[in-house]
Parts: C-alpha cells; structure tokens; sequence
C-alpha cells in the first residue's frame, strides 16, 4: 500500500539533505568541500544543484508579475533584485548548458504569439505521444508539467513522471511522488511563525559554523497581512479606521517583524494591513494561471499556509493548504513529497433556479461530497452547468473544499476563466499568452467542441436545478439545513442530546425569555436570537452577485420601513477594496450601512473569530444563564466555540440571509410563513417582499462591477497605508530577538542541537494527557481567538504587565512559543473524556488525580520527564491548516497521537514535528479497546529508522495489559527521514549546516 524505497530511508535522507545544501549554497562558486561527517556526498550534491537551478530559473524573482501593471513592494523589491541579481547570474549561466541535459528536452517547444514572434517555450504534453495524456483529468496534467519540467531523475525523477502519466492505474496503489509548486503564499496568522521559525533557523545554522544567509525562499512567496482586524467597533461610519489603527496599536511588534522580513529575505512580498483576504487577493490579482518567466512558460501553482489556499482552483490553478512547516520546506526549494490522489469527476448539469445562491449550492456541494468520501482526493468539475456558473460562484465551491474534505476542488480553465481575468484588470496580452499556452499543451477546456472523455477515480452528479436555499449549522459547515426546514431543525436541535446537532434544553425551558436595557430601551433574547450578523469572508466577499444581493435586500428593507434591531452586532469586512467601489457606484451601499452593515475593515474578521466583544449589556444579559443565542455568517467555518464565545449556535449562510436573518432577529423562524418584521404601514413583511430577482442582480452588477476599479486597487496594494509606512523595521540578516516580547520570541526547538539527527525516540509508559471523540479540530487543538482571562496564556502576559484589553487573540501572538504552548487546548468548548462530562480546557493529571489546566499537567508529566501521548477519535485535526496544532503538543510533550483518522494537514503537520502519528485499526477505538485513558502506553517502534517502513504495523501496549495494532501513519520515506532528524525543520538545518 505504501511504497518502499528499496535503498531505505537512509537513501532518502541523503537525498534531501543533498538538494537542500546545493540549493542554497549560491555565495560563492568554489564553496569548500564537505567535512567527513558531512551526510552528503560530491556526487548527489553536483545531481541536485541541477535541479535546483532549473527550479530557481523558472521561478525566478525579477519576473514575479503576469498581471502587465508594475508592482512597488511595501519596502523594496527594487533591492530584493539587486541583493539576488548575483545568483541569477550563476543561475542563468548554468540554465544554457541544462536544457541537453535535460530527460525531456525533446519536448522544449517555442510558443508562437498569433500575430508573430513568440511568447518563449514550454515543454509540450502532447509532443510526448502518449495516448494516456489526453484521458487524464485537467489536475492531473499540472501535475505531469511540472514533473516533466523538475525531473533530473534526482529530486524529480523520470519514474514519477511514468506514475503521473499512468495515474489511471497508480492512483489506486497510495504511490508517492515528488510536486515542486511554483510559489508559495502566507497569511499573517501563519505566516509569522513561519517567518519567526526561518529567523530562528538562520540563528541555528550560523552556531552550527555556517552562512545564515542560506535560509532565503528560491520560490516568490507572498504574505497578505489579513488575520489581525478585530470587529472592536461596528456600525458607525469610522468603524472600519479605529480597527484599522487599534490593529496596528495592538500588532506593533508583529508588523514591524514583518516588515523586516519583507527586507531581510529575497524573493518575498508583504502585502499590507487593510489591503483584503488573501485568497481574494489571491483570486483577483496574485493568481498567474500560467507564469512566463524570462521567455519559460509553466502552469501556476501555489501552497499556502491556510486551508481555504482552495479558493484559487476556481481560476484553474492548482492550489491547497499546507502546514507552515511544509511551506518552509517548498520557499527553501525542497521538493513536496504526497501521494499521487485520486480524482472525483463531479458534473454539473442545468442552471440554478430563481433566489438561489452560489452559497446554497456550495453548501449542498459540501454535504454531497462529504458523504461521497474525498478526503486526500482531488474533486474535478465538468459538465455543461458549468457554463452557468461565474468565476466567482467557482471560487465559492473551491475555497470550501477543506469543509468537504478534498485537497483542491479543481475548475479548469475555460472561456469563462479567461473573462475574469479581463474583468479583474489582467492584460489583453497576457490573457493571450494564458489562453495560447493553455491550448497548446491541451490544458484548456472549450465547451463548444467535442469533449474528450476524461477518466475519474468515481463520478458524481448534480442537477443545479434542485439545489434550494440553504444554511449550515449550528456546529459544523456540512450540516446543511434547507431554508424551509430550518424551524423545525432548530427545535430539534433544542431537544436533542448534547451533539452536533443538539443542545439538550429542556422543554420546559426552551420558551426562556432574559429581559435587558439596551442604551435605556426594554430589550429581550430568547434561545435562537441573532446577536451577531457578520457579511464575512473570502468564500462570498469575492462574488458580486452575492453581495449585490445583499445590498438589495438591505435596501427593499429599508424601503418599506424595516430596520435591524440595534443590539445585533452587525458588520460588513470585504476581502478586497474593489467590494467597496462596486457597492458605491451601485448606491446600495448607504442601504447597508442603514441596517448596521458598515464596512469595519478588510480582512477575515468575524469568520475566524475575531469578531470582537458583544456590547456589554448584551454581553451581561447572555452571562450566566443557559440561553444559546445565535450567530450567523457568510463565512466557511462555524464550528463551536471559533466565531464567539457566547454565540452556541452559529450558521453560515449567504450574505442576503445574514440581511434577513440580522432582520429577523432570530433563527427560529420559518420564512415561508412567518414575517421578518412590520412596516412603517403597519403590514407583516415577509422575505419574499426583500428578496431581489436573479435578473435585478445580474443587472446591477453589469452596471456596477468594472475592469478598472481592479486596476486602481491592485496597482497601489502594496504601497501600504500611513500606519504601515510609518513603521520602521531594522535591515539585517539575523533578527535582534528581544526577551521582553510578547509577540515574537525566539522558539525553542533548535536548543541544544546536534550535527548528527538524534533518531526515533522511544515512548515508553507514556500518560494520556487527553482523551477525545471524534471531530477535535484544529481550534479545539490551537484556537485563533480570544484568550480568555483564567486561562494559562492569560496569566503569563499578566504576569509580564499585559492589561486584559491588550490581550489581543492567540493567532495574532504565534510569534510567540510561550503564549501558543499555553494556548494549546484551551478551547472553551473542548470535551476532554477524561473529565467525565465537563466541558473546557482541563483535564486530570492521572498519577495524583488532580483537575489541572492542559498546559499546567503537561508541564508536571514534563518535570518529572514522563512521556504523554493523546487519543482520539475520527477526523482529529480536521479545520484550518495549523501548524500550531502540531507545534504546540510538541511543546507539550507529546510523543504520540492515536486517533481513528487524521485530517490530511494536520497529520502531515504531526509528521513535520515529529509527533507519531498512529491510527486504530478499522472498527477499532478507545471505546472498543477498552482504553479509558488512565492507563500507561508504550509504543513498539523499532530503534533504527532504517528499520520502520511508511504504514507498518505497530503494536501499542498498556500497563493493564492490554495490546492492540495501530497502522504507523508516516506515509513516505521523506517523513520517516524527518522523524529521524526530530522534524523537518531541523533536519533542514542538518542538512544547510552539513557542507
């Protein structure tokens, strides 16, 4: 099932540590020889260096733009070119004696412009004459280029270009191959412990006697600072300024850290603080389709440092979320190690019916392919639907695709595709070259020719005719509710058990009514009332039609006299500054702004939980009892305990629902029968009277939505704003670190370390430090938002003069390993078995049978050097990419993680840091086994990791005497070399250290 290195992972290990080293040894050209020690050889280096400059040539810095507008960086890209233009020098020398040796080279085709000349070369898919191209999915072909153009039949080798091209048969044997994207991208939630970690590893490798410098990203690597605004001020018309600046207030010490970064690495641009989402940025302006570096034409393809990286599949480029540590590893050049996927062809027939949304149908999509299976999977969409869906309607379905589970929802490029990127301000001309190349190399899907049958790994089906108007919730996105049931839904979900789905109120309750003085006026919330309304997020602020309607509902509202009661905390955060402009030119804007839906900043906002504190009175009319208000938002994440501590039950839903619903003032409602409210006639209003035609919003956004408010916007993106250009950064190689920091602080795992990597570690009468069910995501495990004032986190920043108002929220302190390890599990909401009941972030220290905090036990088991592991059930780590989630249990202790199944991220992650990951065998649990959580565990490793293979079997046994098998879920070679090394990020200091 796993492949096997015939030469073992000793062979492996020597591979990386080779690429890694010659990658980044371009100072000079007569670098010394590698000392006896070293893990490398002469040989492999001089193979890999080939490689590397080939990947570095094409990828290059000086040609980083596609969009025919010329970028300024926020600091200097200027310099970023100058500081590189020496090794692009030796690269370019180098590239003119690589292309005889290339394995393809017989393949290096001229593309000819229509009207003369030529846009450069490519190498062509269909010049290999292989009849098995043309039958694989559009995905699977990006794939294939980028094999074919890497292979040096070392990093990239000419077999995994054979199992790409026979995907239909090696998709179904788990076979590995080797993916170099062409560029990376990063949030600033992410994107600083990135940074921190690469600071970190400059530090490691000059105590190690080498150049720090060699730490640099060889692909272009953008970082949108998005994650920070905090919805601390809402409805009022300077909202959106004082986040602005209480952002920049709070997150001094993190931007300025950026800014240095954006100097002190090559090849990397920050985008600024109140610029938007950086999958909208991504979408609208970031996003190449297809690179055309100095005359060397390739596919676009990205990973990024957050799940939804998805979103950019609806413009046909191959995209999905990694952990920061993988990330790190593909910005040093080191090729991307996964299992060749399979491939779900889903066809989409017909047209969406009169008042639904692309939010209804992404949300219908994510519960079919939920329940189809596609984790670890690529989804593929086709069919003559597809002619009837907007780029921006695609990009909704793919940026969801962590929520149905696939690794990308993949929509190649089309006609359609090609007027987006008109519309989004991209030239004529390299919408051309985009057009010319994708045809050529047989990558371009023309619905009015015949269409080649394409082989799919399964097939799926939707009329788009039957998708109705539908929300999500009220604790995770697939628990999809149709419009008309949402009533009855939601007084089951008062009545059934605690769950998913149930909130257990007793029925003699359900009626509960807590009366409150809202700014001098009687006020009431009952169990369902919204508290907060949120037009959120990347999934919906990037399609027009949407937030169109919105605004259209907004106005026949305000028309017939109907306004959102005033304790409902409403807000509007576009991912991009063209939403704003549209939404003027249109003049539905003042009509938001009436209902409470002013704009409060660009960025994530509410859909990561940063939604701000409730007004006080609202807040202490909640406090206390057992009401469940309600949430709702046009984002894609609702799980319990992300988007407000106090909102229970929270649904996603379109943005025109988040209008009604904010109306409403309640989810318990049925539209169909019941009013939104009365008007100024005195009449019942109904959502049908609110809600616009299809054909009023189509015609408002031909009028509204132009070419050129893209161009205004992109062109001065990275110009930064008065707070941004106003900070000022220091320019070095290393980072001062500054002790006193609550944000950034230098991480602690490169302590110590050694030449030679340490080996398997063995987990010996380890404790349980936590047992869990099914479904522990990543914010359970790391949470983004608030730090609550008890926790652990809380307290080391009091203890260190912190103020609770200057808490700020976890993700905006991952610079900083103190308060992160302190953060892990401190999910409010987490259900820890082993509390027999209790909800919250505790658990019991199981040799003296206290009650402690997660990080207070963790640290007892860790002075007294007692290993811990963690059980769980099926899909843990399931949510946002979250390096975190991996980093903080490390820091814990954790030796071992043993759950039914795994999110693919964040078991990837688990491996990057050197945390066993283990599954039960199918049919088999904690519950099954026995397994209360109480006992001690040791696991049956072998000593030598020459020893171990990818997916073995591995026994665990307990001091009750209880034995059972796992399946080991290292999954490649490459990740048992990491494990090795105690993690890929000092193996990669191993490796840049060695020479």
């Amino acid at each position: 099932m796993y492949r096997r290195a015939t030469s073992g992972v000793r062979s492996a290990s020597t591979r990386l540590s080779s690429s890694l080293t010659k990658i980044t040894s371009t100072e000079t050209a007569s670098a010394s020889a590698p000392s006896a020690s070293s893990l490398l050889n002469q040989t492999t280096r001089s193979k890999s260096f080939s490689s590397a400059l080939r990947s570095f040539r094409v990828c290059s810095a000086s040609t980083r733009w596609s969009h025919g507008v010329s970028w300024g960086s926020p600091a200097s890209l200027r310099a970023q070119s100058r500081n590189s233009a020496p090794v692009m020098e030796k690269f370019e020398r180098k590239y003119a004696t690589m292309a005889s040796e290339h394995a393809f080279k017989d393949i290096l085709t001229s593309l000819p412009k229509p009207g003369g000349g030529e846009y450069g070369n490519y190498y062509s898919l269909p010049a290999l004459n292989d009849p098995r191209v043309d039958k694989l999915p559009f995905s699977v072909r990006i794939l294939l280029e980028s094999a074919i153009r890497n292979c040096d039949n070392y990093q990239v080798t000419k077999d995994d270009v054979e199992k790409i091209l026979d995907w239909e048969k090696t998709s179904t044997k788990q076979v590995e191959i080797a993916f170099k994207p062409a560029r990376v991208i990063l949030q600033d939630f992410t994107g600083v412990p990135v940074l921190v970690d690469l600071a970190s590893m400059r530090d490691a490798v000059k105590n190690l006697g080498s150049d720090p410098s060699k730490i640099n990203p060889l692909v272009p690597v953008d970082l949108v600072v998005d994650h920070s605004i905090q919805v601390d001020f809402a409805r009022s018309e300077d909202a959106a300024q004082k986040n602005l600046e209480l952002e920049f207030k709070r997150n001094k010490e993190r931007f300025t850290f950026l800014k240095w970064g954006s100097t002190a690495f090559q090849n990397m641009l920050v985008v600024p603080p109140g610029s938007g989402i950086v999958h909208q940025v991504n979408l609208e302006y970031l996003g190449r389709v297809v690179f055309n570096s100095n005359g060397f034409l390739y596919p676009d393809s990205v990973v990024g440092t957050d799940s939804h990286t998805t979103m950019i599949d609806g413009l046909g480029v191959a995209g999905w979320g990694v952990g920061g540590i993988e990330a790190e590893a593909a910005m040093l050049g080191q090729p991307m190690s996964m299992v060749l996927p399979g491939v779900v062809g889903f066809k989409l027939d017909g047209k969406l019916k009169e008042g639904v949304t692309a939010t209804d149908l992404v949300l219908t999509v994510t519960q079919i392919l939920r329940k189809h299976g596609v984790v670890g999977k690529f989804v593929e969409f086709y069919g003559e639907g597809m002619s009837e869906l907007s780029l921006a309607d695609r990009a909704t379905i793919a940026n969801m695709s962590p929520e149905y589970g696939a690794t990308m929802g993949f929509f190649p490029v089309d006609h359609v595709t090609l007027e987006y990127l008109k519309l989004t301000g991209r030239s004529d001309e390299t919408v051309s070259m985009i057009e010319s190349y994708l045809r050529a190399n047989n990558m371009f899907v023309d619905y009015n020719e015949p269409q080649q049958e394409r082989a799919y790994t399964s097939y799926l089906q939707l009329d788009l005719g039957h998708v109705e108007p539908c929300i999500s919730g009220p604790k995770r996105p697939h628990d999809r509710v149709p419009l008309k049931d949402m009533k009855a839904d939601w007084h089951a979900c008062l009545d059934n058990p605690v769950g998913f789905k149930g909130f257990a109120v007793p029925k003699e309750k359900q009626e509960e009514v807590v009366k409150f003085s809202y700014n001098g006026q009687p006020a009431e919330i009952k169990h369902g009332s919204v508290v907060i309304a949120a037009i959120t997020s990347c999934t919906n602020t990037s399609n027009p039609s949407v937030m169109i309607g919105a605004a259209l509902v907004a106005k026949k509202a305000s028309d017939l006299g109907l306004e959102v009661k005033p304790w409902v905390k409403t807000s509007l955060a576009p991912g991009s500054r063209v939403v704003e402009k549209y939404l003027d030119r249109s003049g539905l804007r003042e009509y938001l702004t009436k209902q409470g839906f002013e704009i409060v900043g660009y960025g994530c906002t509410t859909c990561i939980g940063n939604s701000g504190n409730l007004d006080p009175e609202v807040a202490s009319a909640i406090e206390g009892t057992d009401i469940i208000p309600a949430a709702v938002l046009s984002g894609n994440r609702n799980f319990e305990g992300r988007v407000h501590p106090q909102t229970r039950a929270n649904y996603l839903a379109s943005p025109p629902l988040v209008v009604a619903y904010a109306l409403a003032g309640t989810v318990d409602i049925d539209f169909e029968k019941e009013p939104i409210g009365t008007g100024r006639d005195g009449k019942s209003v109904y959502l049908r009277d609110v809600w616009p035609s299809n054909e009023e919003v189509a015609q408002v956004v031909q009028y509204s939505v132009l070419p050129s408010m893209f161009k205004s916007s992109y062109e001065t993106i990275t110009e930064g704003n008065p707070l941004w250009n106003e900070l000022s950064a220091p320019s070095s190689t290393l980072y001062s670190w500054d002790p006193n920091s609550t944000y950034i602080h230098e991480p602690p795992y490169f302590k110590n370390m050694t030449a030679n990597p340490p080996g398997p570690r063995q987990v010996k009468d380890a404790y349980c430090l936590l047992n869990f069910g099914d479904s522990v995501t990543t914010d359970h495990i790391s949470p983004a938002g608030n730090i609550q004032k008890t926790s652990p986190a809380a307290k080391f920043l009091m203890d260190r003069g912190v103020i609770p108002e200057d808490f700020n929220s976890y993700g905006s302190r991952r610079g900083n390993d103190e308060v992160m390890a302190r953060g892990t599990f401190a999910n409010i909401r987490i259900v820890n078995k082993l509390l027999k009941g209790e909800v919250g972030p505790k658990t019991v220290h199981i040799p003296t049978g206290e009650k402690l905090s997660v990080f207070d036990a963790a640290s007892k088991y860790k002075t007294a050097e007692q290993d811990t592991i963690i059980l769980a059930g099926a899909e843990y780590g399931s949510g946002s990419s979250r390096d975190w989630a991996a980093k903080g249990p490390l820091l814990l202790g954790v030796k071992a993680v043993i759950a039914k199944s795994f999110e693919r991220i964040h078991r990837s992650n688990l491996a990057g840091m050197g945390i066993i990951p283990l599954c039960f065998k199918s049919g088999e649990d904690a519950e099954t086994l026995g397994l209360t959580g109480h006992e001690r565990y040791t696991v049956h490793l072998p000593t030598k990791v020459s020893d171990i293979r990818p997916g073995q079997d591995v026994t665990v046994t307990t001091d009750s005497g209880k034995s059972f098998v796992c399946t080991l879920r290292f999954d490649t070679e490459v990740e048992l070399a990491y494990y090795d090394h105690g993690g890929i990020l000092p193996y990669v200091i191993r490796s840049l250290s060695a020479k």
